[in-house]
C-alpha cells in the first residue's frame, strides 16, 4: 500500500522546493499533475524522471480509480501548478478518496500563496478567512464579498489581471475603503507588494494595465467598528433571509439588532427587495 503525498512546489522561484519535495517527487511511482507540461519543465529542471500523469478538474473523475490502483503499487505524489496541492484546485476530491480507500495520506509543506501574502501583508495573522478567486460577475462578486463583510477576519482573494479593478471597485462598494495588500507574481522577476487602502489601490492599478497574478489580502472589519453595516452587506443579508423563507417582521427585527440599522430602514429595504 503506498502513500499519497501532496508535495507543494515553487510558486515562482525554484529555490523554494525543498530537499523532501524533491526526494519523494523521485521515489513516487507516480506524479498527479494538474498540468504535465507545466510539472514536466519543474521535473526536468531537477532532473526528476518520474513517470506523470493529468488530475485536473475536467478529468478528475475519470483519473480516480487510476490513481488509487496506483497507490496500491506504490507511492503517489499529488502536485499542482503552483504552491500547495488542494487549495483552489480538485486535489481535495483525490484525499478524500484515498482516506475512503484507506490509503494513507501526507503532506509534504512548502510554498502556498495565501499564506505568503498574508504574511508579509501587514495586516492581522491571528484569524483570517481564504475564499480563492472571486466570482467572475459583479452581481455575484458583490454577493459572495457581502457575505463576510461584518466578520473580523483578514480576508483573502485571489484575482486574474484583467477583473482586478472591477473586483477592486466592488470591494470598495460592499467593505468600504479598508487597508488592503495586493501581491504580485510573488517570488518571481517582477514581484510587487501594494499596501494603503482599497481606494488607492484602484488609483495606483488604474494608471497601469495589471499584469501577473494576484494575491489581496484585505482587513476585517474592524471590532470597533459599532456604526451601520455597508448597504450592499446589509441587502445580501436581506436576500439570504428571505431566501430561508424568513417573515419580513422576522428579518427586520434581527437584522437591525445586528446591523445598526433601525426596523423601519430594513423593513422599507426588504419591501423595495420584493
Amino acid at each position: 500500500m503506498g502513500t499519497l503525498y501532496l508535495v507543494a512546489t515553487p510558486i515562482g522561484n525554484l529555490e523554494d522546493i525543498s530537499p523532501r519535495a524533491l526526494r519523494i517527487l523521485r521515489e513516487s511511482t507516480l506524479i498527479a499533475a494538474e498540468d504535465t507540461r507545466h510539472t514536466g519543465t519543474l521535473l526536468k529542471h531537477f532532473g526528476i524522471e518520474t513517470p506523470l500523469t493529468s488530475y485536473f478538474e475536467h478529468n478528475k473523475l475519470n483519473k480516480l480509480d487510476f490513481i488509487l490502483e496506483k497507490l496500491t503499487q506504490g507511492d503517489v505524489a499529488l502536485v499542482s501548478d503552483a504552491g500547495t496541492p488542494a487549495i483552489n484546485d480538485p486535489g481535495y476530491e483525490l484525499v478524500q478518496a484515498a482516506l475512503a480507500a484507506s490509503f494513507d495520506v501526507r503532506p509534504v509543506p512548502g510554498p502556498s500563496a495565501p499564506i505568503s501574502a498574508l504574511t508579509v501583508s501587514g495586516l492581522p495573522t491571528d484569524s483570517f478567512l481564504y475564499l480563492g478567486y472571486l466570482p467572475h460577475k459583479t452581481s455575484e462578486r458583490q454577493k459572495h464579498v457581502g457575505q463576510v463583510a461584518n466578520l473580523p477576519y483578514t480576508l483573502i482573494f485571489l484575482e486574474t489581471p484583467h477583473r482586478l479593478l472591477d473586483s477592486l471597485e466592488d470591494i470598495l462598494t460592499v467593505l468600504g475603503n479598508r487597508r488592503i495588500c495586493i501581491a504580485r507574481e510573488m517570488t518571481k522577476l517582477y514581484e510587487e507588494y501594494w499596501r494603503g487602502d482599497v481606494s488607492g489601490a484602484i488609483a495606483y492599478f488604474g494608471s497601469k494595465e495589471p499584469r501577473g497574478e494576484f494575491t489581496l489580502v484585505i482587513e476585517g472589519k474592524k471590532k470597533e467598528e459599532s456604526g451601520k453595516w455597508e448597504e450592499a452587506g446589509l441587502v445580501e443579508a436581506i436576500k439570504q433571509e428571505l431566501q430561508a423563507g424568513k417573515s419580513a417582521k422576522e428579518i427586520s427585527a434581527e437584522l437591525a439588532e445586528q446591523s445598526g440599522w433601525n426596523k423601519k430602514e430594513v423593513y422599507s429595504m426588504i419591501s423595495s427587495l420584493k
